[in-house]
């Protein structure tokens, strides 16, 4: 039975909050004692639940062998003859899907929910249905199992995720951001301590892609499509601007990129030919913006190593693009495997595992963010 929590540990990691309630003398007791020797004693187990858009996620995540089991179902099927996501059905969508797919990982992890010292879940930003799906779940399922539930940043989770990779980044490392609805430089110092050095003015680099693969035809989700159109293209035929990368600053705009392209295919008979060189000029355009704009990030900040989260952070001649220009400046640059690009359960499990080991242990009350800026999080308390 998923609800059913047997085979608790003894020190379990509901006891000790008790501790926490007895004034500041015993909560720095608990951080910089009882908590570590926890640890060392019990590792960790934290389910994690990402359901901010249009893909359920689920993980199962431990402190001392890493990432046990995931699950991810993705409706694009269910969107593409949309041509984007219907918040109402990606809401719905979530509701069959995610006790499923914890059952699922939960039997592929070979645990049961006595294993389970916490359950972190996507709070946002994101579509407020699906969060609520994901939230309601979660604290659920926590509250079940006499468990703490933790509320995950769905950019943190996405800042995080090179962290299930070997190598990991050490902190400080500079973070880029690359999705269909953000698009940001971040300076990151630790967990919870997060300086926003620029972001995108109108649409992220994801939400250009896509709508651009639309005026050219293909279909949804456009970002992929497109690249795979690009493939055909010419490198010579078109020269598209580099938006924002002639004047100081780290901000973005990718929106008159759009244009741009529309304004060259209405000049154009609109052959195939012609459209993979539209394309191919576009996603060389924005991966060059992006390089000038990591660049000048790294020189300025001083900062030697970058991470790219997201899942334009999956495009080729991005990845191939910034490993040469790390090169150059002598950095590093850590990415999530291909899988972990777009939103996924593992982030969000690592991201509460993180927390919780930090003491983090959510609130009794809940409420989702549809809207959240990033720099508005806080060190784990």
């Amino acid at each position: 039975m998923l609800f059913a929590k047997s085979g608790k540990k003894a020190l379990g990691p509901c006891e000790p909050r008790i501790i926490v309630t007895r004034g500041k003398i015993a909560k720095n007791l608990w951080h910089a004692i009882i908590l570590p020797c926890l640890l060392w004693v019990y590792p960790m187990r934290i389910l994690g639940i990402e359901s901010s858009c249009d893909e359920t996620g689920v993980a199962l995540i431990d402190s001392e062998q890493g990432l046990l089991a995931h699950a991810l179902y993705s409706q694009v099927a269910e969107h593409a003859e949309y041509g984007g996501v219907v918040p109402e059905l990606a809401s719905r969508d979530h509701v069959r899907k995610l006790m499923p797919l914890i059952r699922e990982v939960i039997a592929n992890a070979k645990a049961n929910p006595g294993d389970i010292d916490a359950v972190s879940y996507t709070a946002g930003p994101g579509l407020v249905g699906a969060l609520l799906v994901g939230a309601m779940a979660a604290r659920a399922i926590a509250w079940s199992w006499g468990v703490p539930a933790i509320p995950i940043h769905h950019m943190e989770g996405h800042l995080l995720a090179p962290m299930l990779e070997d190598p990991r980044p050490e902190f400080p490392f500079l973070a880029l951001l690359v999705s269909g609805g953000h698009t940001m430089l971040v300076h990151v110092e630790a967990v919870g301590r997060y300086s926003v050095l620029g972001e995108s003015l109108d649409d992220a680099v994801g939400e250009a892609f896509d709508k651009t693969a639309k005026l050219l035809g293909l279909g949804y989700p456009g970002g992929p499509a497109l690249a795979s159109l690009a493939e055909q293209g010419s490198l010579d035929r078109f020269a598209f601007p580099r938006p924002m990368t002639d004047r100081p600053g780290l901000d973005f705009s990718f929106s008159g990129l759009k244009t741009y392209a529309l304004n060259t295919m209405e000049k154009l008979d609109g052959g195939a030919q012609d459209k993979a060189d539209v394309a191919r000029a576009f996603e060389q355009a924005v991966v060059e913006t992006l390089l000038i704009k990591c660049r000048r990030a790294l020189r300025e900040t001083g900062l030697r190593r970058l991470v790219v989260a997201g899942g334009v952070g999956a495009n080729k001649r991005l990845r191939e693009g910034l490993q040469t220009m790390v090169r150059k400046e002598k950095a590093e640059v850590y990415f999530p495997r291909m899988e972990f690009c777009t939103d996924n359960g593992a982030m969000i499990a690592l991201a509460g595992l993180i927390r919780y080991e930090a003491g983090a242990r959510g609130e009794a009350t809940f409420a989702v963010r549809p809207r959240w800026p990033l720099d508005e999080l806080r060190e784990p308390a």
